[in-house]
């Protein structure tokens, strides 16, 4: 049921309120923003207001908790979205390649608005959420971002929450790998997430010990690959961990797509088609292991916590001065403020010739190149 408005004390004044929302692919990270954007609104005098599955918790029958400190006590350090979240729904349409929202979900929303008494929208999500938040600003709401994204792949900010946490579950995973893989005297293949940015795999290989890093950025070439191992083995090294990115391709190919049961064409499979190449050339013993969802689930890190709190607070400060159409973002060890617009423009990809890459070629990591 939906929640009235509440009046302050002693006052006839009805108190404004604040909504938010997750929208898109959880990751770590999530409960620490609501958790922060709920301590911020209170101390200024904002309600805040949950909407349960993305967007769609804005549409009849509204779907929303109020979060309150009850509510938001002793979630920081849990994974995922206490509100959930979704990818798809009434707020997804596409007229050729440009975005847009019906009018009959607009109208509805903006009943919504009116119902609540909401003075501002905060959208926590990626690039797809944060083209949506910019939708809802052009057609006159009061919205902010908040971006949320493991793969880090906004340029508008240096940093999201989430993507260290998912790199701490690659460099586990590695440290796991690297002890039967040296047992075994085999070549270890773990594919991580990484569409079209390798953030995630170049960070989590340098710091799990990986030998060969795959990355979109830089397409490979399966003989240098395998040169690289049968190097290794000269040298008397009883293993090699290769890391590929699921959205890696080798030179002059194409990314690896796996169709679903509902017809859609997902990322993956990568590790399969990299394991096969290096058995034919090497003749070695190859293995594979897909992360998937683990690196979107369990707890965030204590850095994921702070940057999240970061932006859950400085979201609410946003919308309490007025500056909607804003996005946080994370620079020079700061937090402030950019337009969604700027945001959802640029991809943030890996640079080949970043100092980050040459600290991992320096130490003998090979990107197949």
């Amino acid at each position: 049921m939906a929640a009235r408005p509440k009046k302050a004390k002693h006052s006839n004044i009805v108190m404004k309120r604040i909504g938010i929302l997750t929208s898109g692919g959880d990751c770590p990270g999530l409960n620490a923003v609501l958790r922060a954007a709920s301590r911020t609104s209170e101390k200024l005098g904002f309600e805040l207001i949950g909407f349960c599955d993305g967007f769609e918790g804005l549409l009849p029958p509204e779907s929303h908790i109020l979060l309150d400190r009850h509510a938001t006590s002793g979630i920081m350090h849990l994974g995922g979205t206490i509100l959930g979240t979704v990818n798809r729904g009434q707020f997804i349409n596409r007229s050729g390649s440009r975005r847009m929202i019906q009018a009959e979900v607009l109208g509805k929303t903006r009943q919504t608005f009116q119902n609540l008494n909401l003075h501002g929208l905060i959208v926590v999500g990626g690039d797809g959420s944060l083209s949506t938040a910019q939708l809802l600003h052009e057609a006159g709401f009061p919205v902010v971002g908040v971006p949320k994204t493991i793969d880090n792949d906004l340029e508008a900010t240096s940093m999201t929450f989430g993507l260290n946490s998912a790199v701490e579950c690659v460099a586990e995973a590695l440290n796991r790998l690297h002890t039967t893989a040296t047992s075994h005297k085999r070549v270890m293949v773990l594919e991580v997430m990484g569409r079209h940015a390798g953030w995630i795999a170049l960070q989590g290989g340098l710091a799990g010990g990986a030998d060969i890093i795959l990355l979109p950025e830089m397409p490979f070439e399966y003989e240098k690959v395998a040169a690289e191992i049968e190097h290794r083995h000269r040298e008397g090294s009883k293993s090699t961990l290769v890391v590929v990115a699921e959205g890696a391709s080798p030179k002059d190919g194409k990314q690896s797509c796996q169709q679903t049961t509902t017809g859609e064409r997902r990322l993956g499979g990568i590790s399969e088609i990299v394991a096969k190449e290096i058995a034919e050339r090497t003749g070695k013993e190859v293995r594979t292991c897909v992360l998937g969802h683990l690196q979107r689930g369990g707890g965030p890190t204590t850095l994921d916590r702070i940057l999240a709190t970061g932006f859950g607070v400085k979201a609410v400060e946003l919308i309490a001065e007025g500056k909607f159409g804003s996005m946080v973002s994370y620079q020079n060890c700061t937090f402030v403020d950019v337009p969604i617009a700027s945001a959802v423009q640029k991809m943030r990809r890996v640079n080949p010739e970043s100092q980050l890459v040459q600290i991992a070629r320096s130490v003998g990591i090979s990107f197949g190149n």
